[in-house]
């Protein structure tokens, strides 16, 4: 049997987003010419990597600052800026880069403001019926021993990829129903294994659904966000549970502000 075509696609679906990133390059040698952001950033722009800043943290360590759309993988940011770079100066350093990097995903506000905040959703929104706040208290996800500020690694890279989500249900009017919501929350944690994700926080109310989640480079923010759309509508009987856009936003240890100060 063939997979069920998507409810939610990246055409169908208006984002709202903030995804900014902090990636280290690694030189062999100090670069000859440290004069090369305007040309590079303009080569960039149509990968849909935009640079933002640029600074030597050390003579051989290039630090980036760049934000992108939601269908922009992580690992394409890498293979955008690390590529051309070292196109700009193949004649004078044919090998000018190790195969190693870092990449850190950066908000406007930390990890753990945000992860309260999901984590206080049922404050946050509080209903008048008693039944209805222990019912929602109960399909919260508080993964405690998900620790999101822990580097995750694959050959080449040290990364932190963490991302706040956020989608809300079709016409704010889902009953706040047991089985409806539980059936939810499962649904979350199973998308979360099967998709190698860390979920660290799950806010599940009737009218909308908000995620703290760690994610894996070569998946774009978009296709994590639609992921967790379409598994729900199709735990749903493939109904259309959600409005066609969702929020995404990049998170981590340092704000903005901090991180570039």
């Amino acid at each position: 049997m063939s997979a069920p075509e998507p409810i939610y696609t990246l055409e169908n679906c208006r984002a709202a987003y903030q995804l900014n990133w902090a990636l280290s390059l690694f030189w062999r040698e100090p670069p000859g010419n440290s004069d090369l952001l305007p040309d590079l950033a303009a080569a960039t722009e149509p990968d849909g990597v935009r640079i933002l800043k640029h600074r030597f943290i050390k003579p051989t360590v290039s630090q980036f600052l760049a934000s992108t759309r939601p269908e922009i993988a992580p690992q394409k940011i890498v293979w955008s800026i690390k590529g051309r770079l070292q196109h700009a100066v193949r004649r004078t350093q044919p090998k000018a880069f190790r195969r190693i990097y870092g990449l850190r995903s950066i908000g406007s506000a930390k990890r753990e403001s945000v992860e309260h905040y999901v984590h206080s959703q049922v404050a946050h929104h509080p209903m008048a019926d008693p039944r209805v706040v222990e019912l929602l208290r109960s399909v919260q996800i508080d993964n405690r021993y998900v620790d999101l500020s822990v580097p995750r690694l694959n050959a080449h890279a040290q990364y932190w990829y963490n991302l706040h989500v956020c989608f809300v249900t079709d016409g704010r009017c889902m009953e706040a129903r047991a089985e409806s919501l539980t059936r939810m929350r499962e649904t979350i944690i199973r998308s979360a294994a099967k998709h190698g994700h860390l979920l660290s926080k799950g806010g599940v109310l009737p009218d909308h659904i908000h995620l703290v989640l760690g994610c894996n480079v070569q998946e774009s923010p978009g296709e994590v966000a639609l992921s967790y759309m379409n598994n729900l509508a199709y735990s749903c009987g493939m109904k259309r549970v959600f409005s066609f856009g969702f929020y995404l936003g990049t998170i981590g240890e340092y704000d903005l502000g901090a991180a570039w100060a």
